[in-house]
This record gives structure tokens, sequence and C-alpha cells, in this order.
């Protein structure tokens, strides 16, 4: 099975890079046969993809394409560093979505076939 890692660390609004991410995150997960095993990790401005209630105007968006992800068991971590920068660690996370650190992006970048950055 091919493991693939996820990094995301643009910001969520603004540009498309961050639902391009989403979207390619949730085809894999979602793929026919045997889906990658697939991880997800969100740095610099991306760890607010972390907070719930978010919504734009055509409904869910970007935080539902992170709710469909977690359904999937799709670990998803959110740099601690870049969410205490930010006043998040202490917040409330979406269901499926937690902190994570620096030494764990290193040891999931070994664990993968392939890392794709956004």
């Amino acid at each position: 099975m091919q493991r693939i890692l996820i990094i995301v660390h643009a910001p969520p609004y603004g540009s498309e890079r961050v639902l391009s991410a989403l979207r390619l995150a949730n085809a894999l997960a979602g793929s026919d046969g045997t889906p990658p095993e697939l991880r997800l990790f969100l740095m610099s401005d991306a760890v607010v993809l972390g907070l719930p209630n978010q919504a734009d105007g055509s409904g869910n968006g970007l935080l539902g394409l992170v709710q469909e992800l977690a359904a999937r068991e799709v670990p998803i971590a959110l740099c601690r560093t870049c969410a205490l920068a930010r006043g998040l660690a202490e917040l409330p996370l979406v269901e499926g979505t937690r902190i994570g650190t620096l030494p764990e992006l290193a040891q999931w970048t070994l664990w993968a076939d392939k890392v794709i950055t956004f």
C-alpha cells in the first residue's frame, strides 16, 4: 500500500491552494480499490483549518472537506508551534484533528513514500 503525506502551509483563504490540497486528499482517500494510507499535516496559516464553525457562502466549504477526511479516519495534525503563534492551541478543534509536533512531521515524512506540499 502506498503511503502519502500531504503538507499544507498555505493560508486557507485568498487562493485555491488549500482547496486543491483538500480536494486531492479526499480523492486519494476515497479512491476505488485500495486507497493509499494518507496523512495530512497543517502548518503556518493552514492551522486555521482546524477550527470548527467556519462557513463560506456556499455552505461548509473547506471545513466540510476537512470533516470528510476526518470521517475517513485520515490522521490530521496541526503544527503546535504554528497553532501557538496564532492563539489556536487551546481552542476546540474540528473533531478528528489534533495538535502535532515538528518531530512527528519528521517521522511522518520518513514514513511516506510520497510527500506533497501545498
